[in-house]
């Protein structure tokens, strides 16, 4: 491979990694990672443990058997045909408190702040179109101020225009 076309294969990775879209989907998924562990904590220090006051707090122990015998042998191997349904639950509900504390400390807040934002702009647009429509009628005003004074004055002179 030539030199020069292993720096524009170099350059062009560079700029790949460089795309915003890139780098913000790094940081999330590190992020993503961090706010799993403190999720999942939540659900054994919070959640299973008010579910453990109405039933068991380990919700993997709640199952269904479809074909006896359901159990463990000898050997330590499965039998019969379980349904874990406790499993799902608990990763529905981990989904769910996820789900909600994202949208309530992430998603919430910031699309208030960025509404806000919006209305600012919008404001200070609002102002300055004022302020345009103000200069303009002004001008306007003067303009008509002027055709309406050479009018009282007789007009313009022949061959005024031309002098212009």
């Amino acid at each position: 491979m030539s030199e020069k076309k292993k720096e524009s294969v170099l350059a062009g990775f560079k700029a790949f990694l460089m795309r915003g879209n890139v780098v913000d989907l790094a940081v999330a998924v590190v992020i993503g990672a961090a706010f799993t562990n403190i999720v999942n904590s939540i659900v054994k220090g919070i959640i299973s443990p008010l579910v453990g006051a109405i039933g068991t707090k380990n919700l993997d122990v709640y199952t269904s058997c479809l074909k006896a015998p359901c159990g463990v042998d000898a050997k330590g191997e499965p039998t019969g045909v379980n349904i874990m349904w406790g499993s799902v639950l608990n990763a529905t509900l981990t989904f769910l408190i996820t789900a909600a504390v994202v949208y309530f400390l992430m998603v919430l807040p910031m699309a208030k702040y960025l509404a806000k934002q919006e209305a600012r702009r919008k404001a200070k647009e609002g102002v300055q179109e004022t302020m345009e429509i103000t200069e303009l009628e002004v001008l306007k005003e003067i303009r008509d101020a002027v055709v309406a004074q050479r009018g009282a004055n007789g007009g313009p002179t022949p061959g005024a225009r031309d002098a212009f």
